[in-house]
């Protein structure tokens, strides 16, 4: 079948519209017709310096409704209502463990841009496009996603507010609720405020953290962390952010989320733990960089990484569902819709963070 799909051929070149052929479900995949998808961070940087096969067509938090299901499939149906996440392979020792997030096939399902076997389903007049990218390629009118990948929701969802919940969501909201768990007694510190940042916060307001602090260099998004319930918000180029976690915390926090993979921050959000914290990574940034030895052999600190929230998407996205439809989840406090064929402007938006959440409408 003929779709429209936003292409992209190069770092510097703009989105291009073109007509594509997609394939026929293959029996363990699902036709989806794309009702929105998020923009994320990870699509502005495989577009411009990922390693990946172009020409492809990024996009990973789409959601949208069944059209079609392939032979093998038996829990999806046509008409259903969904949301897209990311690919894992559900055979693998981790996969079986509950643990799809840490697939032994990860990288090649979901950063290569096509399938397993390395094929893509989509093309141009002969022409492979890589149409697979974290299982679903969203930013285009249809996508062919394996079953493992898709979370049929309650036809009440709005589709378009809850788009982004397939990968940015529950990458922040999952660090704290599936790897820190903190409780009533407990503060965190959050370094970066931008999508994954907020959607931690607002986790953390949702099952009651005690203590909430906000590090950004933005002060708008300071001040939108501080309306979702941030404690305290600190402006992260002060030459004593790691003192005022400190008083702010009351002597360090005892978790504390870094968003922004860069490493000086990094070296802060451990300095600024209690003896016994935890620091979590969910970014990529720089392969290396040195530690004080001593904040972990001394004080007893952990640092430990964290890959699309460290959860199920099956079981945790219905989570997320739920503190949405509570009001505990505001999402629409940090997104915006754009049409599809503004993706342009999502893009300069979400990079220059005008927009924290820009969502893809079709």
């Amino acid at each position: 079948m003929e779709i429209t799909a936003a292409v992209a051929r190069g770092a510097d070149a703009p989105f291009s519209f073109e007509t594509l052929d997609l394939e026929a479900p293959r029996p363990g995949e699902v036709l989806v017709r794309l009702v929105a998808s998020g923009v994320c961070h990870t699509d502005l940087v495989t577009k411009s310096v990922f390693p990946a096969e172009l020409p492809i067509v990024v996009g990973h938090e789409g959601s949208g409704i069944v059209e079609q299901v392939g032979s093998e499939v038996t829990s999806i149906a046509v008409g259903d209502h969904v949301l897209l996440t990311y690919a894992s392979c559900g055979t693998c020792a981790r996969c079986e463990n509950g643990l799809p997030p840490y697939c032994e096939n990860f990288v090649i399902l979901n950063t290569s841009g096509g399938r397993a076997d390395f094929t893509s389903p989509l093309s141009r007049n002969g022409e492979r496009v890589m149409g697979a990218f974290f299982g679903q390629s969203s930013f285009a009118t249809y996508a062919l996603v394996a079953a493992r990948s898709i979370v049929v929701v309650d036809e009440s969802v709005d589709l378009v507010a809850t788009a982004p919940f397939g990968c940015g969501v529950q990458t922040g909201a999952g660090a704290v609720a599936n790897v820190m768990k903190p409780g009533p007694t407990d503060s965190l510190v959050i370094f970066g405020v931008g999508g994954v940042g907020m959607a931690a916060l607002m986790a953390a307001r949702a099952i009651g953290v005690g203590t909430v602090v906000a590090v950004d260099l933005s002060a708008d998004r300071l001040a939108t962390a501080k309306e979702l319930g941030a404690d305290v918000t600190i402006d992260g180029a002060a030459e004593d952010v790691v003192a005022q976690i400190v008083a702010a915390t009351g002597g360090g926090a005892n978790f504390a989320l870094d968003t922004t993979a860069i490493n000086p921050v990094i070296a802060n959000g451990l300095q600024a733990l209690a003896p016994m914290g935890t620091l979590v990574l969910v970014g990529l940034g720089e392969a290396t960089m040195e530690v004080e030895i001593g904040h972990l052999t001394g004080n007893g600190k952990a640092i430990r990484g964290c890959i699309e929230g460290s959860g199920d998407p099956q079981q945790f996205i219905p989570r997320l569902l739920a503190w949405h439809a509570e009001g505990k989840f505001p999402i629409e406090k940090i997104s915006k819709t754009y049409k599809f064929e503004d993706i342009e402007a999502a893009f300069t938006d979400a990079h220059d963070g005008t927009t924290i959440k820009p969502i893809l409408t079709f």
